[in-house]
C-alpha cells in the first residue's frame, strides 16, 4: 500500500529538519487538515493561514492591492505573495499557497470555474502550478489540496527545476 503524500511529506520534512506552513483560499484549511492528520506533525508544520477574501489575503498575508486589483486573487502572482507571506508570518523554511475559483459559481471567460493556482516557496527558490479542475466545488477543492501536497512532495523529492 502506498503511503499518503502527507505521511511521505512528514517523514522527509523531518528527516531534514525543515518546517511548512500553508496559505490557503478556496481549500478552505483541507491542506492544513491534511498534514495535522499526521501523528507528530507539530514537529514540522508551523500553521496555516486561511485568507479567503482580499482584506485578508493584504491583512494576513502581506499580499499588495496592486496585484490582487491587477492579476486577481487567482493568479501565479497572488499565490506567490500568499506563500512569500505565510513563509514570513510562521517564519517556515517551506510554505504552500493555493487560490482557486471551487465552483459552481464565480467563474469567467479568462478564469473558469475550478481554475486554480498553487505556489511553493522554498530557500531555494519559487515554483507555481496551474490548473482547470472539471468537478464539483467540493470534488476541486480535493483535487486542488491533492495537487498542493503534490508540489511540495516533488520539491522534497527534488524534482523541481
Amino acid at each position: 500500500m502506498d503511503m499518503s503524500l502527507e505521511l511521505r511529506i512528514g517523514g522527509l520534512l523531518n528527516q531534514r529538519h525543515l518546517t511548512i506552513a500553508t496559505a490557503e483560499s478556496c481549500t478552505g484549511g483541507q491542506i492544513s487538515d491534511r498534514i495535522t492528520d499526521v501523528s507528530g506533525s507539530s514537529v514540522y508544520f508551523l500553521g496555516g493561514i486561511v485568507a479567503y477574501a482580499y482584506e485578508a489575503k493584504v491583512a494576513l498575508l502581506n499580499v499588495s492591492w496592486d496585484t490582487l486589483n491587477t492579476k486577481g486573487a487567482v493568479s501565479h502572482e497572488t499565490v506567490l505573495e500568499m506563500a512569500r507571506g505565510a513563509r514570513q508570518a510562521l517564519g517556515t523554511d517551506l510554505a504552500v499557497s493555493v487560490s482557486g475559483i471551487a465552483g459552481p459559481g464565480g467563474g469567467t471567460p479568462e478564469k473558469p470555474v475550478g481554475t486554480t493556482w498553487i505556489g511553493l516557496v522554498t530557500p531555494e527558490g519559487e515554483w507555481t502550478r496551474h490548473f482547470v479542475w472539471d468537478g464539483d466545488r467540493k470534488q476541486n477543492k480535493q483535487y486542488s489540496s491533492e495537487a498542493a501536497l503534490q508540489l511540495v512532495l516533488d520539491y522534497l523529492e527534488g524534482r523541481l527545476k
